[in-house]
């Protein structure tokens, strides 16, 4: 079993503003946070994810319970010593002014070079060994400033790791992001967690890399509930399809794919093979048809026929037989004849 690198303890989140009543977001929640797994916190808009993770991080006070960080308590502990523990990346974007992409990560050595800020070799070291292990090598020179998001975001989980921390909680770190970058990211977080020994937890919205990448999902459910497992065995328990159940959307567990419900333009069935028959499925499905099972009669039939690298579409439907060199002349020829 891996060590625990942090704990909560029948811990109550949300908030207990001044001449406001409480507001319980989450209650009864027991989790612990081990070494070298990747853990994804998902769940709907507005479940609570960023108040649990601020008060994981002590950012923001508890309800009720505990949390320890490597055996202590987390609020007994000084500033200094939880930030030699523990390091967090925000959604909300630095302003770094002038600094340089290696300064900036130099920044993660305050609890240990104190406010003079003055840096051993040590230290030094450290700072190109956090640049050096995110891929940012080229990027150590440069403004920060003048950096794309996906830059920046290596730059700071660089300054996170030079904080030399056990524990790194990031809020949203893929939000900003086209998908080749959310990709990258999530994939050298991985990667972190799995050579360094650290534990790492990150809140997404973005299902289908948590499900791909997470070792764990925590997944907060509307209500305060929480579900722990790994990603698999929270589809094939139903949470996650419960827990993202909405009106005219469903999650499919086959393809681990969202799915609108709503199929307007009949029953149509699909033969052959491959990618081509693949991606036609999905084109059908997209445009409102549902897909036929196999030995399932249906009034219409698209046979994709793949031949000498070409592809046609051969549609029999009403004793008409129709064919199309593109899935777009299929799709609209078919849309036209479920409108008349």
């Amino acid at each position: 079993m891996k060590e625990v690198i942090a704990q909560a303890i029948d811990l109550t989140i949300g908030y207990d503003l001044p001449q406001r009543s409480e507001t319980v977001v989450a209650k009864g929640l027991n989790l612990d946070l081990r070494a070298g797994e990747l853990v994804c916190l998902i769940g709907p808009n507005g479940v609570g994810k960023s108040t649990l993770l601020r008060t994981l991080a002590g950012m923001q006070p508890l309800l009720w319970g505990e949390i320890r960080l490597m055996g202590d308590d987390l609020h007994s502990l000084r500033v200094r010593e939880i930030a030699r523990r523990l390091s967090i990346v925000l959604t909300e974007r630095v302003d770094a002014g002038l600094l340089t992409a290696s300064a900036l990560v130099g920044l993660g050595r305050y609890p240990y070079t104190g406010w003079a800020g003055r840096f051993s070799p040590k230290d030094e070291e450290i700072v190109r060994w956090a640049i050096d292990v995110v891929g940012a090598g080229a990027l150590a020179n440069r403004l920060a400033a003048e950096l794309s998001d996906g830059e920046r975001q290596k730059i700071m989980i660089a300054r996170a790791l030079a904080q030399e921390p056990a524990l790194m909680l990031l809020d949203e770190p893929t939000a900003y992001l086209d998908l080749p970058r959310r990709v990258e990211i999530m994939g050298l977080l991985r990667q972190l967690a799995h050579s360094t020994g650290r534990s790492i937890l990150l809140s997404t919205h973005d299902l289908d890399l948590a499900l791909r990448t997470a070792d764990l999902i925590w997944l907060m459910s509307p209500g305060g509930g929480l579900h722990v497992g790994a990603p698999e065995d929270l589809i094939l328990n139903g949470a996650f399809q419960e827990t993202f159940r909405s009106e005219g959307v469903t999650f499919d567990p086959t393809s681990g794919s969202f799915e609108i419900e709503a199929r307007t333009n009949g029953r149509i069935a699909v033969e052959g093979d491959g990618l081509p028959a693949i991606w036609t499925r999905r084109a059908l499905i997209r445009s409102g048809h549902t897909i036929a099972g196999e030995n399932e009669p249906a009034p219409a039939r698209v046979d994709v026929i793949a031949e000498n690298g070409n592809v046609r579409w051969r549609v029999r439907s009403g004793g008409e037989v129709k064919e199309y060199r593109t899935v777009r002349e299929m799709i609209s020829d078919l849309r036209r004849r479920a409108a008349s």
